[in-house]
């Protein structure tokens, strides 16, 4: 089993090291691809010093599976040329709309990759990923008609420019000290901003959008989902409020045991100081945690939610080397 990672020198790439480290994934040849930048350097991974490929001049011949992890752009340029040789994942958003891709969580949607069309598989948005892997279980014991969802999203979730930057910035505000903003539109140390990415003509952000149209196309085409998404001062990790209204009855002893038998799903619901899970508890973890689980009693069938995941793992790395690990398991259908 050959294996490239594009992009390999970023957040997402480095990710994806680790988790393919930590599980164990059987590599015959592994190829680290970059900008000319990079390209040179050396990465060790398990015992060995790994030379960085320049991407312009990667043969995509040599792997079977190809991880993007370097951005829209790069993926629109190379992404379907390496596809006439190998499987794609992507991690940006390019493809994940295209009706010949599948958008895939494993946990969800494992059966879209018999639609394998362009061998290209696109991964999620971060805050869809952690989201739909939650309510799947959920939708299909109760029918999910509407959901309202506000995202509280961490750095990491922009680059890793934005998370040096949030560091920058937090040492210049406790030094009392002027701050000029490089990579968002206001301070974000010691800030909110309900901002991420670009704002559509209907007053929704990209971001918000995202999240709206790959619930849709993941889980049911049938849901009503609006966002607002807000970008917060912290490194890693992702929360989400989701508020769920339910074609059925439900009680919460049979939300809890949905949740708790889920797989990737871990619910942490206390009703007492500290009895939840937080971003900073969620950091280096794989599990999605469900916390302050509870009834919306001002909707029929109303239920309220608290969940966070590291974006880097479960919005990113994690999932497209469980897609991975899915068409090694089925011995690459759809093919």
């Amino acid at each position: 089993m050959n294996i490239a990672i594009v992009g390999a020198t970023g957040n997402v790439g480095i990710k994806t090291l680790e988790v393919l480290k930590k599980k164990g994934v059987f590599i015959d040849n592994l190829y680290l691809v970059a900008s000319s930048k990079s390209a040179g350097k050396k990465i060790h991974f398990q015992g060995k010093d790994i030379l960085i490929s320049e991407l312009e001049d990667f043969d995509f011949s040599k792997v079977k599976i190809a991880f993007f992890a370097a951005g829209g752009k790069i993926s629109e340029k190379f992404a379907e040329k390496a596809a006439k040789h190998c499987f794609v994942i992507d991690n940006s958003s390019y493809f994940r709309m295209d009706p010949d891709v599948p958008l895939i969580v494993p946990q969800v949607n494992s059966d879209d990759l018999n639609n394998i069309k362009k061998n290209i598989i696109a991964n999620p948005n971060c805050s869809t990923a952690q989201l739909v892997i939650v309510l799947k279980p959920l939708h299909d014991l109760f029918t999910i008609k509407r959901i309202v969802v506000s995202t509280y999203q961490s750095v990491s979730g922009a680059g890793k420019a934005s998370m040096d930057e949030l560091i920058k910035q937090t040492k210049l505000a406790l030094d009392g000290k002027d701050i000029k903003s490089e990579n968002f539109t206001k301070q974000i140390a010691f800030n909110a901003i309900p901002h991420i990415d670009v704002f559509s003509d209907d007053g929704y952000t990209k971001e918000e959008l995202k999240m709206c149209n790959e619930t849709k196309k993941i889980l049911d085409d049938k849901i009503d989902l609006t966002a607002t998404c807000v970008r917060l001062p912290i490194s890693v990790s992702h929360s989400e409020s989701v508020n769920i209204q339910f074609e059925k009855t439900f009680s919460l002893e049979q939300i809890k045991e949905a949740l708790s038998s889920f797989d990737g799903c871990k619910v942490i619901d206390e009703r007492s100081d500290g009895g939840y899970s937080t971003p900073l508890e969620a950091e280096g973890k794989d599990e999605t945690f469900i916390s302050r689980i509870r009834e919306d009693k001002t909707i029929k069938n109303g239920l309220n939610l608290w969940i966070v995941s590291d974006n880097l793992l479960r919005g990113a790395a994690l999932n497209a080397v469980e897609i991975a690990e899915t068409l090694i398991k089925n011995n690459f259908y759809g093919k």
